[in-house]
Protein backbone atom coordinates (compact mmCIF):
# COMPACT_ATOMS: atom_id res chain seq x y z
CA UNK A 1 0.00 0.00 0.00
CA UNK A 2 1.24 3.13 -0.78
CA UNK A 3 2.50 6.01 1.48
CA UNK A 4 -0.44 8.79 1.58
CA UNK A 5 0.36 12.47 3.11
CA UNK A 6 -2.90 13.23 4.95
CA UNK A 7 -3.52 17.16 4.42
CA UNK A 8 -5.40 19.33 6.26
CA UNK A 9 -4.74 22.07 4.35
CA UNK A 10 -7.49 22.89 1.61
CA UNK A 11 -5.93 22.83 -1.73
CA UNK A 12 -6.57 24.19 -5.37
CA UNK A 13 -5.86 20.58 -6.99
CA UNK A 14 -9.12 19.29 -8.51
CA UNK A 15 -11.23 19.67 -11.38
CA UNK A 16 -13.99 18.82 -13.91
CA UNK A 17 -14.88 16.58 -15.95
CA UNK A 18 -17.26 16.86 -19.16
CA UNK A 19 -18.51 13.34 -20.44
CA UNK A 20 -20.72 12.65 -23.50
CA UNK A 21 -23.29 10.25 -21.81
CA UNK A 22 -24.26 8.63 -25.05
CA UNK A 23 -20.40 7.66 -25.02
CA UNK A 24 -21.40 5.86 -22.17
CA UNK A 25 -22.44 2.23 -21.24
CA UNK A 26 -25.23 2.30 -18.57
CA UNK A 27 -25.38 0.04 -15.97
CA UNK A 28 -28.00 0.27 -13.62
CA UNK A 29 -27.94 -0.85 -9.76
CA UNK A 30 -30.75 -1.82 -7.23
CA UNK A 31 -29.65 -2.22 -3.50
CA UNK A 32 -30.61 -4.27 -0.57
CA UNK A 33 -29.86 -4.09 2.35
CA UNK A 34 -28.91 -8.12 3.08
CA UNK A 35 -24.91 -9.13 2.04
CA UNK A 36 -24.91 -11.85 -0.39
CA UNK A 37 -24.20 -15.09 1.22
CA UNK A 38 -20.80 -16.56 0.61
CA UNK A 39 -18.68 -19.66 1.07
CA UNK A 40 -15.96 -17.87 2.53
CA UNK A 41 -17.21 -15.81 5.53
CA UNK A 42 -14.51 -13.52 5.51
CA UNK A 43 -14.79 -12.45 2.06
CA UNK A 44 -16.45 -9.19 1.86
CA UNK A 45 -19.13 -9.28 -0.79
CA UNK A 46 -20.28 -6.04 -2.49
CA UNK A 47 -24.27 -5.76 -0.49
CA UNK A 48 -25.54 -4.69 -3.85
CA UNK A 49 -26.51 -6.38 -6.96
CA UNK A 50 -25.44 -3.83 -9.67
CA UNK A 51 -26.83 -5.67 -12.78
CA UNK A 52 -30.13 -6.07 -11.58
CA UNK A 53 -31.16 -2.82 -12.72
CA UNK A 54 -29.72 -1.69 -15.91
CA UNK A 55 -31.68 0.21 -17.81
CA UNK A 56 -34.62 -0.93 -20.23
CA UNK A 57 -34.12 -0.22 -24.18
CA UNK A 58 -37.38 2.02 -24.48
CA UNK A 59 -37.93 5.30 -26.70
CA UNK A 60 -40.89 6.76 -26.56
CA UNK A 61 -42.83 7.99 -29.63
CA UNK A 62 -43.85 11.58 -29.52
CA UNK A 63 -47.38 13.07 -30.64
CA UNK A 64 -48.31 16.95 -31.17
CA UNK A 65 -51.20 18.00 -33.32
CA UNK A 66 -50.92 21.25 -31.57
CA UNK A 67 -49.39 24.43 -34.63
CA UNK A 68 -47.09 27.05 -32.59
CA UNK A 69 -46.13 29.79 -32.11
CA UNK A 70 -47.94 30.43 -29.17
CA UNK A 71 -49.67 33.80 -28.62
CA UNK A 72 -51.54 34.02 -25.97
CA UNK A 73 -50.52 30.80 -23.44
CA UNK A 74 -50.54 30.42 -19.72
CA UNK A 75 -48.52 27.58 -18.54
CA UNK A 76 -49.56 25.66 -15.41
CA UNK A 77 -45.75 24.58 -13.80
CA UNK A 78 -46.28 22.77 -11.05
CA UNK A 79 -43.05 22.09 -8.35
CA UNK A 80 -42.38 19.22 -5.97
CA UNK A 81 -39.10 20.63 -4.44
CA UNK A 82 -37.87 19.21 -1.15
CA UNK A 83 -39.14 21.81 1.34
CA UNK A 84 -39.33 19.29 3.70
CA UNK A 85 -37.26 15.93 4.10
CA UNK A 86 -33.33 14.89 4.03
CA UNK A 87 -32.91 16.79 0.83
CA UNK A 88 -34.39 20.27 2.32
CA UNK A 89 -30.91 21.73 2.14
CA UNK A 90 -31.31 21.61 -1.65
CA UNK A 91 -34.71 23.49 -1.81
CA UNK A 92 -33.95 27.18 -1.64
CA UNK A 93 -31.41 27.03 -4.15
CA UNK A 94 -33.93 24.59 -6.68
CA UNK A 95 -36.91 26.71 -5.67
CA UNK A 96 -35.33 29.91 -5.88
CA UNK A 97 -34.10 28.37 -9.59
CA UNK A 98 -37.20 27.88 -10.45
CA UNK A 99 -39.10 31.29 -9.61
CA UNK A 100 -36.82 33.15 -11.23
CA UNK A 101 -36.76 31.80 -15.05
CA UNK A 102 -40.71 32.20 -14.22
CA UNK A 103 -39.98 35.89 -13.53
CA UNK A 104 -37.70 35.96 -16.76
CA UNK A 105 -40.24 34.38 -19.34
CA UNK A 106 -43.04 36.99 -17.78
CA UNK A 107 -40.73 39.62 -18.15
CA UNK A 108 -39.59 38.88 -21.58
CA UNK A 109 -43.68 39.35 -22.75
CA UNK A 110 -43.12 36.63 -25.43
CA UNK A 111 -46.59 34.91 -26.00
CA UNK A 112 -46.15 32.91 -22.49
CA UNK A 113 -47.13 33.61 -19.29
CA UNK A 114 -45.74 30.96 -16.34
CA UNK A 115 -48.37 30.50 -13.70
CA UNK A 116 -45.63 28.33 -10.94
CA UNK A 117 -47.37 26.29 -8.10
CA UNK A 118 -45.08 26.09 -5.35
CA UNK A 119 -45.56 22.46 -3.78
CA UNK A 120 -43.03 19.88 -1.43
CA UNK A 121 -42.09 16.98 -2.59
CA UNK A 122 -40.74 15.98 0.98
CA UNK A 123 -39.19 12.32 1.13
CA UNK A 124 -39.96 8.94 1.33
CA UNK A 125 -40.34 8.96 5.25
CA UNK A 126 -42.67 11.68 5.23
CA UNK A 127 -44.17 10.97 2.00
CA UNK A 128 -45.00 14.83 1.28
CA UNK A 129 -45.95 14.27 -2.44
CA UNK A 130 -48.94 11.72 -1.46
CA UNK A 131 -51.34 15.04 -1.09
CA UNK A 132 -48.82 17.14 -3.31
CA UNK A 133 -49.11 15.42 -6.24
CA UNK A 134 -52.73 15.55 -6.21
CA UNK A 135 -53.30 19.11 -5.44
CA UNK A 136 -50.62 20.17 -7.65
CA UNK A 137 -51.99 18.13 -10.99
CA UNK A 138 -55.84 19.18 -9.11
CA UNK A 139 -55.34 22.80 -9.87
CA UNK A 140 -53.69 22.64 -13.23
CA UNK A 141 -50.44 22.03 -13.48
CA UNK A 142 -49.79 19.96 -17.13
CA UNK A 143 -45.91 19.75 -15.82
CA UNK A 144 -44.33 19.47 -12.85
CA UNK A 145 -40.78 19.62 -11.91
CA UNK A 146 -39.31 17.79 -9.12
CA UNK A 147 -38.44 15.74 -7.01
CA UNK A 148 -34.76 16.52 -6.42
CA UNK A 149 -34.42 12.72 -4.81
CA UNK A 150 -34.63 10.24 -7.27
CA UNK A 151 -36.62 7.65 -5.07
CA UNK A 152 -38.71 10.34 -4.42
CA UNK A 153 -39.78 10.69 -8.00
CA UNK A 154 -39.86 7.18 -8.49
CA UNK A 155 -42.87 7.18 -6.01
CA UNK A 156 -45.28 9.49 -7.95
CA UNK A 157 -44.06 9.31 -11.57
CA UNK A 158 -46.92 6.93 -13.05
CA UNK A 159 -49.19 9.07 -11.18
CA UNK A 160 -47.85 12.13 -13.15
CA UNK A 161 -48.08 10.03 -16.57
CA UNK A 162 -51.22 8.89 -15.94
CA UNK A 163 -52.66 12.90 -15.91
CA UNK A 164 -50.39 13.21 -19.11
CA UNK A 165 -48.20 15.83 -17.33
CA UNK A 166 -44.44 16.22 -17.88
CA UNK A 167 -42.31 15.34 -14.92
CA UNK A 168 -39.08 17.11 -15.12
CA UNK A 169 -36.38 16.84 -12.99
CA UNK A 170 -33.29 19.56 -12.21
CA UNK A 171 -31.73 16.56 -10.03
CA UNK A 172 -32.48 13.36 -10.17
CA UNK A 173 -29.72 11.33 -11.47
CA UNK A 174 -30.72 7.37 -11.25
CA UNK A 175 -30.10 5.81 -14.07
CA UNK A 176 -33.41 4.23 -13.64
CA UNK A 177 -35.26 7.07 -15.29
CA UNK A 178 -32.98 6.31 -18.71
CA UNK A 179 -35.12 3.28 -19.75
CA UNK A 180 -38.44 3.92 -18.14
CA UNK A 181 -41.79 3.55 -19.94
CA UNK A 182 -42.87 6.84 -19.19
CA UNK A 183 -44.49 8.11 -22.70
CA UNK A 184 -42.22 10.46 -23.32
CA UNK A 185 -43.06 12.78 -20.15
CA UNK A 186 -40.09 12.20 -17.86
CA UNK A 187 -37.26 14.95 -18.58
CA UNK A 188 -34.68 15.77 -16.21
CA UNK A 189 -31.24 18.56 -16.62
CA UNK A 190 -29.38 16.50 -14.62
CA UNK A 191 -27.31 13.66 -16.21
CA UNK A 192 -27.63 10.01 -15.28
CA UNK A 193 -25.18 9.29 -12.21
CA UNK A 194 -23.26 6.97 -14.38
CA UNK A 195 -21.17 10.26 -15.25
CA UNK A 196 -20.81 11.13 -11.54
CA UNK A 197 -20.04 7.86 -10.72
CA UNK A 198 -17.13 7.70 -13.11
CA UNK A 199 -15.55 11.45 -12.16
CA UNK A 200 -15.88 10.12 -8.27
CA UNK A 201 -14.16 6.75 -8.72
CA UNK A 202 -11.74 8.48 -11.10
CA UNK A 203 -10.80 11.06 -8.66
CA UNK A 204 -10.56 8.59 -4.96
CA UNK A 205 -7.82 6.57 -7.46
CA UNK A 206 -6.39 9.51 -9.05
CA UNK A 207 -5.41 10.61 -4.96
CA UNK A 208 -3.96 7.99 -4.51
CA UNK A 209 -6.24 5.93 -2.85
CA UNK A 210 -6.01 1.90 -3.06
CA UNK A 211 -8.93 0.67 -0.82
CA UNK A 212 -12.39 1.85 -0.30
CA UNK A 213 -15.04 2.00 1.97
CA UNK A 214 -18.49 3.12 1.26
CA UNK A 215 -21.63 4.22 2.96
CA UNK A 216 -25.00 4.25 1.13
CA UNK A 217 -28.56 5.00 0.84
CA UNK A 218 -30.06 2.19 -0.11
CA UNK A 219 -32.63 3.82 -3.02
CA UNK A 220 -32.11 4.11 -6.54
CA UNK A 221 -30.01 6.70 -6.33
CA UNK A 222 -28.00 5.59 -3.48
CA UNK A 223 -27.00 2.24 -4.65
CA UNK A 224 -26.70 3.57 -8.12
CA UNK A 225 -24.21 6.05 -7.63
CA UNK A 226 -22.02 3.52 -5.27
CA UNK A 227 -22.54 0.98 -8.06
CA UNK A 228 -21.03 3.17 -10.99
CA UNK A 229 -18.28 4.79 -8.25
CA UNK A 230 -17.16 1.18 -7.65
CA UNK A 231 -17.12 -0.08 -11.01
CA UNK A 232 -14.66 3.49 -11.58
CA UNK A 233 -12.31 2.70 -8.95
CA UNK A 234 -11.88 -0.95 -9.62
CA UNK A 235 -11.02 -0.27 -13.45
CA UNK A 236 -8.53 2.82 -12.09
CA UNK A 237 -6.63 -0.24 -9.85
CA UNK A 238 -8.70 -0.21 -6.65
CA UNK A 239 -10.33 -2.60 -4.40
CA UNK A 240 -13.78 -1.43 -3.04
CA UNK A 241 -13.50 -3.30 0.73
CA UNK A 242 -16.33 -2.73 2.59
CA UNK A 243 -19.85 -1.32 1.91
CA UNK A 244 -22.69 -0.82 4.45
CA UNK A 245 -26.75 0.36 3.92
CA UNK A 246 -29.20 2.22 5.28
CA UNK A 247 -32.82 3.23 4.70
CA UNK A 248 -34.69 6.34 4.62
CA UNK A 249 -35.76 7.74 8.38
CA UNK A 250 -32.73 5.97 10.38
CA UNK A 251 -30.90 8.05 12.61
CA UNK A 252 -28.56 5.95 14.01
CA UNK A 253 -25.37 5.12 11.67
CA UNK A 254 -23.10 3.32 14.19
CA UNK A 255 -23.78 0.53 12.54
CA UNK A 256 -22.62 1.32 9.54
CA UNK A 257 -19.24 3.33 10.38
CA UNK A 258 -18.20 0.45 12.67
CA UNK A 259 -18.47 -1.92 9.65
CA UNK A 260 -16.74 0.24 6.99
CA UNK A 261 -13.78 1.55 9.52
CA UNK A 262 -13.18 -2.46 10.36
CA UNK A 263 -11.98 -2.62 6.85
CA UNK A 264 -9.44 -0.02 7.47
CA UNK A 265 -10.00 1.61 3.85
CA UNK A 266 -7.79 4.66 2.62
CA UNK A 267 -11.05 6.66 1.58
CA UNK A 268 -14.87 6.64 2.34
CA UNK A 269 -17.54 8.07 -0.24
CA UNK A 270 -20.60 9.06 1.81
CA UNK A 271 -23.48 8.26 -0.77
CA UNK A 272 -26.02 9.78 1.17
CA UNK A 273 -28.36 12.94 1.51
CA UNK A 274 -28.76 15.08 4.63
CA UNK A 275 -27.88 11.98 7.11
CA UNK A 276 -24.68 12.58 6.78
CA UNK A 277 -24.43 15.39 9.13
CA UNK A 278 -25.07 12.82 11.49
CA UNK A 279 -22.23 10.38 10.14
CA UNK A 280 -20.03 12.81 10.23
CA UNK A 281 -19.01 12.96 13.54
CA UNK A 282 -18.94 9.64 14.12
CA UNK A 283 -16.57 9.39 11.77
CA UNK A 284 -14.11 12.21 12.67
CA UNK A 285 -14.56 11.00 16.47
CA UNK A 286 -13.12 7.90 15.12
CA UNK A 287 -9.76 9.59 13.94
CA UNK A 288 -10.62 8.88 10.53
CA UNK A 289 -9.01 11.61 8.22
CA UNK A 290 -11.09 14.39 7.30
CA UNK A 291 -9.11 14.47 3.58
CA UNK A 292 -9.98 10.92 2.95
CA UNK A 293 -13.45 11.50 3.18
CA UNK A 294 -15.83 11.93 -0.38
CA UNK A 295 -19.11 13.52 -0.66
CA UNK A 296 -21.64 13.53 -3.76
CA UNK A 297 -24.51 16.39 -4.97
CA UNK A 298 -26.90 14.57 -2.09
CA UNK A 299 -24.36 15.79 0.46
CA UNK A 300 -22.71 18.53 -0.53
CA UNK A 301 -22.84 21.54 1.24
CA UNK A 302 -21.59 24.57 2.73
CA UNK A 303 -21.70 23.13 6.70
CA UNK A 304 -19.48 26.84 8.06
CA UNK A 305 -19.84 26.40 12.15
CA UNK A 306 -22.07 23.59 12.30
CA UNK A 307 -18.84 21.84 12.74
CA UNK A 308 -15.79 22.72 15.01
CA UNK A 309 -12.89 25.05 12.48
CA UNK A 310 -11.16 22.62 10.28
CA UNK A 311 -13.36 19.39 10.98
CA UNK A 312 -13.60 18.86 7.24
CA UNK A 313 -10.76 20.57 6.10
CA UNK A 314 -9.67 18.95 2.47
CA UNK A 315 -12.16 16.47 2.36
CA UNK A 316 -13.54 16.43 -1.47
CA UNK A 317 -17.10 16.06 -3.35
CA UNK A 318 -18.44 15.93 -6.88
CA UNK A 319 -21.88 16.87 -8.21
CA UNK A 320 -23.13 18.23 -11.73
CA UNK A 321 -22.13 21.55 -12.43
CA UNK A 322 -20.24 24.47 -14.34
CA UNK A 323 -17.58 26.41 -13.24
CA UNK A 324 -19.11 28.82 -11.14
CA UNK A 325 -16.83 31.77 -12.17
CA UNK A 326 -18.55 30.89 -15.84
CA UNK A 327 -21.99 32.04 -14.56
CA UNK A 328 -21.17 34.13 -11.97
CA UNK A 329 -23.61 36.92 -12.85
CA UNK A 330 -26.19 34.65 -13.22
CA UNK A 331 -25.66 33.87 -9.49
CA UNK A 332 -25.45 37.02 -8.76
CA UNK A 333 -29.11 38.21 -10.63
CA UNK A 334 -30.64 34.63 -8.44
CA UNK A 335 -29.11 35.85 -5.17
CA UNK A 336 -30.84 39.60 -5.94
CA UNK A 337 -34.03 38.08 -6.80
CA UNK A 338 -34.56 35.63 -4.04
CA UNK A 339 -33.41 38.45 -1.78
CA UNK A 340 -35.39 40.89 -3.29
CA UNK A 341 -38.64 38.12 -3.28
CA UNK A 342 -38.01 38.47 1.01
CA UNK A 343 -36.01 35.53 1.59
CA UNK A 344 -32.29 34.89 3.14
CA UNK A 345 -29.19 34.24 1.04
CA UNK A 346 -28.51 31.64 -0.73
CA UNK A 347 -26.03 29.26 1.20
CA UNK A 348 -25.81 27.27 -1.68
CA UNK A 349 -26.16 26.68 -5.71
CA UNK A 350 -26.73 22.98 -6.14
CA UNK A 351 -28.68 22.17 -8.74
CA UNK A 352 -30.22 26.08 -8.79
CA UNK A 353 -28.53 26.33 -12.90
CA UNK A 354 -31.03 23.20 -13.75
CA UNK A 355 -33.83 24.22 -12.16
CA UNK A 356 -34.05 27.30 -14.15
CA UNK A 357 -32.77 25.88 -17.38
CA UNK A 358 -36.04 23.10 -16.60
CA UNK A 359 -38.75 26.07 -16.35
CA UNK A 360 -36.96 28.05 -19.42
CA UNK A 361 -36.73 24.87 -21.53
CA UNK A 362 -40.07 24.22 -20.84
CA UNK A 363 -41.61 27.46 -21.54
CA UNK A 364 -39.89 27.16 -24.94
CA UNK A 365 -41.37 24.29 -26.34
CA UNK A 366 -45.01 25.28 -25.14
CA UNK A 367 -44.34 28.84 -26.90
CA UNK A 368 -43.05 26.35 -30.24
CA UNK A 369 -46.09 24.15 -29.72
CA UNK A 370 -48.50 26.93 -29.50
CA UNK A 371 -50.08 24.36 -26.34
CA UNK A 372 -49.32 23.42 -22.96
CA UNK A 373 -50.49 20.00 -23.16
CA UNK A 374 -48.14 17.48 -21.42
CA UNK A 375 -47.79 15.61 -24.75
CA UNK A 376 -47.11 18.76 -26.96
CA UNK A 377 -44.76 19.78 -25.08
CA UNK A 378 -43.24 16.79 -24.41
CA UNK A 379 -43.09 16.50 -28.30
CA UNK A 380 -40.94 19.86 -28.84
CA UNK A 381 -38.80 19.45 -25.73
CA UNK A 382 -35.75 17.74 -27.47
CA UNK A 383 -35.52 20.15 -30.71
CA UNK A 384 -35.58 23.76 -28.78
CA UNK A 385 -33.21 21.88 -26.50
CA UNK A 386 -30.58 21.43 -29.96
CA UNK A 387 -31.28 17.47 -29.83
CA UNK A 388 -32.17 17.51 -33.15
CA UNK A 389 -29.54 19.59 -34.17
CA UNK A 390 -31.10 22.03 -36.55
CA UNK A 391 -31.39 24.92 -34.06
CA UNK A 392 -29.95 28.72 -34.17
CA UNK A 393 -27.94 28.71 -30.89
CA UNK A 394 -29.39 30.98 -28.42
CA UNK A 395 -28.47 31.62 -24.47
CA UNK A 396 -31.65 33.30 -23.17
CA UNK A 397 -35.29 32.82 -22.89
CA UNK A 398 -36.32 36.01 -24.93
CA UNK A 399 -33.80 35.72 -27.51
CA UNK A 400 -34.81 31.51 -28.27
CA UNK A 401 -38.38 33.03 -28.03
CA UNK A 402 -37.78 35.38 -31.37
CA UNK A 403 -35.99 32.71 -33.40
CA UNK A 404 -38.90 30.41 -32.38
CA UNK A 405 -41.44 33.60 -32.97
CA UNK A 406 -39.66 34.43 -35.93
CA UNK A 407 -39.71 30.60 -37.44
CA UNK A 408 -37.25 29.31 -36.67
CA UNK A 409 -35.70 26.74 -34.60
CA UNK A 410 -34.09 27.81 -30.72
CA UNK A 411 -31.11 25.21 -29.80
CA UNK A 412 -31.16 26.61 -26.30
CA UNK A 413 -27.55 26.50 -24.19
CA UNK A 414 -28.87 27.16 -20.34
CA UNK A 415 -26.64 28.12 -17.19
CA UNK A 416 -26.13 24.39 -16.37
CA UNK A 417 -24.37 24.00 -19.78
CA UNK A 418 -25.92 22.69 -23.64
CA UNK A 419 -28.14 20.29 -21.86
CA UNK A 420 -28.99 18.94 -25.75
CA UNK A 421 -31.58 16.32 -24.85
CA UNK A 422 -31.42 12.81 -26.44
CA UNK A 423 -34.76 10.90 -27.49
CA UNK A 424 -35.85 9.65 -24.00
CA UNK A 425 -35.23 12.77 -22.35
CA UNK A 426 -31.26 12.99 -21.02
CA UNK A 427 -28.95 15.04 -21.05
CA UNK A 428 -26.57 13.77 -23.84
CA UNK A 429 -23.55 15.82 -22.15
CA UNK A 430 -22.85 17.17 -18.58
CA UNK A 431 -20.18 18.60 -16.35
CA UNK A 432 -19.41 17.03 -12.97
CA UNK A 433 -17.59 19.52 -10.69
CA UNK A 434 -14.92 18.57 -8.45
CA UNK A 435 -14.70 20.54 -4.77
CA UNK A 436 -12.80 20.98 -1.75
CA UNK A 437 -13.79 21.57 1.80
CA UNK A 438 -11.26 24.52 3.58
CA UNK A 439 -11.01 25.48 7.42
CA UNK A 440 -14.29 27.14 7.38
CA UNK A 441 -15.91 23.58 6.61
CA UNK A 442 -17.47 25.44 3.50
CA UNK A 443 -16.61 23.79 -0.29
CA UNK A 444 -14.86 25.91 -3.68
CA UNK A 445 -14.52 24.46 -7.16
CA UNK A 446 -11.18 23.25 -8.08
CA UNK A 447 -9.46 23.84 -11.20
CA UNK A 448 -10.17 22.57 -14.42
CA UNK A 449 -8.21 19.65 -15.04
Amino acid sequence: MSVLTRSRTAKVLGGIALVGASALVLAGCSGTSTPTETDDASAFEFPIDCDAAEPASYTPTYESTSEGPGTDLTYKIGTALPVTGNLAFLGPPEIGGTEFAASVVNAADKGITVDLIQGDSGDTDNKAYETEIPRLLGEGATAVIGAASSGTSLQFIDQVIAADAIQFSPANTSAAFTGYEDNGLYWRTAPSDVLQGEVLGNLIAGDGNETLGLIVLNDSYGTGLACFTKKAFEAAGGEVVAASLYNTGDTNFSSQVEDVLAADPDAIALVTFEEVKTIIPELIGAEYPADKLYFVDGNLANFGDEFDEGTLAGAKGTYPAVDPAAISDYRDDLQAFWTGEGNEELADFTYAPESYDAVILLALAALEAGSTAGPDVAAHLQQVSGGTGDGTKCTTFEECADIIIDGGVADYDGVSGPVTFNEVGDPTEATIGVFQYGDDNNYEFLNLG
